[in-house]
């Protein structure tokens, strides 16, 4: 079998599915698994936009790259899952990325939110991480296929982010006092979004074992997190929740600036190539 006829049922380390290789699968996902995907690709996809303003305003040269390069791996996910999406409605992942409007988009409020400085974009990092290896881990047994090789090469790359903002908090959290005055309002601006990655939606009911259950992921994050803070002595932030609503299209004002950005070109000049 050539390597652009791949199936998801023979994944190895050395042979990652490529999206180009999902567009190619015989099997489509049903609506369901499909709205599954467009969540994860969603996140992953906003995410990666955000990260990728970074480029060139880092605080050195170094991170320049490695947030490039998360923002790389992001991207990844992304085209992964909206590939696979697509394919349940005959879309590219082009024209779940470029040609969906506002409401359509699936992802949670964390990811749409502003950068912020250094350290409110590695609070944010830091949560996001943390959660996606736990998702991934999980998602590495989903009874679908694809999105078990989607998990697996996904979670390699997540395991480098959370080390990296791991080892950014300690970094910023121990460094002088101006660093963690910075990393403390990071982490507090960060935490009002944290529980909607948790809250188990109608989506997540008809799933079964393709998808896992947000809930279900709380306590292992919540023990992650405990494990560094603690290290470095800083305690969890006692504020209110966000409402969330992002998994039901229901966004943040800033989700509306961010595809405006992305998504001007292609509207502009639909079918363009290069």
């Amino acid at each position: 079998m050539s390597e652009a006829n791949a199936s998801a049922t023979r994944i190895t380390p050395g042979n990652a599915l490529r999206p180009e290789d999902i567009a190619l699968l015989d099997t489509k996902p049903g609506d369901a698994v499909a709205q599954y995907a467009l969540c994860l690709g969603d996140d992953a996809l906003i995410l990666a936009q955000r990260l990728g303003w970074w480029i060139s305003r880092a605080p050195e040269l170094e991170e320049d790259v490695a947030l490039a390069n998360i923002a790389l791996d992001q991207m990844g996910h992304a085209r992964s899952f909206l590939t696979y999406a697509g394919r349940a409605w005959d879309k590219t992942e082009d024209d779940l990325a470029y040609f969906r409007r506002e409401p359509e988009f699936r992802s949670v409020h964390l990811v749409e939110q502003p950068n912020g400085d250094f350290a409110r974009t590695i609070a944010r990092q830091f949560v996001v991480a943390l959660y996606q290896w736990e998702l991934y881990s999980r998602l590495v047994d989903s009874s679908d296929p694809t999105i078990a090789a989607i998990a697996a090469k996904a979670v390699k790359e997540v395991d480098y982010h959370r080390d990296h903002s791991i080892q950014w908090i300690l970094r910023l959290a121990l460094g002088t006092d101006e660093s963690r005055t910075r990393m403390v309002a990071g982490l507090k601006l960060t935490w009002p979004y944290i529980d909607e990655l948790f809250t188990d939606y109608p989506l997540t009911d008809v799933l079964g074992d393709v998808g896992v259950r947000p809930s279900s992921l709380r306590e292992p994050f919540d023990a992650a997190v405990h494990a560094v803070l603690d290290e470095v002595e800083l305690q969890l932030p006692a504020v209110p929740g966000s409402v969330g609503g992002g998994r039901l299209g229901r966004h943040s004002e800033h989700l509306g600036y961010i595809l405006a950005e992305m998504q001007v070109l292609a509207r502009e000049h639909p079918g363009a190539s290069w």
